[in-house]
């Protein structure tokens, strides 16, 4: 079973070349449920500094991250914070396109977070990020692939024509639902994104 699983998280051509890009600090385009993101290591600051120059983004918004698991995110999230219910209704919707804010660990880095004491975090059901995600062994930063203020890249062309073509792309569809993910508030349950 374990082999069966390894053969197909490499499964995609570019796999292996994009797990080096990443490795080395690079950023990388890959396919999300409703838009091409932008993603790089979230612990590697020159990383995100990059990802944030290329998308031409102010450092103080934050930044997503994509995990395939809950656990990958208990480096970067605060869980001790949370309650049984509001546990319970992060579970309900993972896997799946909902992104929470959580409390960020203690420890946290501001360019994850921005200029806030949160980090936005979310476990996708796409097989793409699942496959990238247990690849790599850890969380993406997750941001859309386009120039701040133009609309998000649905196709590699629009990723091409937006930002060129020196940054390495998973050839894989995105899943096709028409609005990026939700975003709510795990303390509060309120919605911060529609």
């Amino acid at each position: 079973m374990e082999l069966l699983s390894t053969i197909r998280i490499f499964s995609s051509p570019n796999m292996k070349d994009l797990l080096i890009q990443l490795s080395q600090g690079k950023v990388i385009i890959y396919p999300t449920e409703s838009v091409f993101g932008l993603g790089c290591d979230p612990d590697n600051k020159n990383a995100i500094s990059t990802l944030l120059k290329i998308k031409n983004r102010s450092w103080k918004k934050g930044l997503i991250l994509v995990a395939a698991n809950y656990t990958q995110l208990l480096k970067y999230i605060d869980d001790s914070c949370l309650n049984e219910t509001q546990r319970s209704r992060v579970f309900s919707t993972w896997p799946g396109p909902m992104t929470w804010v959580f409390p960020a660990q203690a420890n946290r880095s501001y360019w994850l977070t921005g200029q806030f004491s949160s980090v936005a975090v979310r476990v996708s059901h796409f097989e793409p990020i699942q496959r990238l995600c247990l690849a790599f062994g850890k969380p993406l930063v997750s941001t859309s692939a386009n120039l701040s203020g133009q609309l998000p890249a649905r196709t590699i062309e629009e990723v091409h024509d937006q930002l060129g073509y020196k940054i390495p792309i998973m050839h894989e569809d995105i899943l096709g639902r028409p609005n990026p993910s939700k975003i709510r508030d795990v303390m509060t349950g309120k919605l911060i994104r529609e």
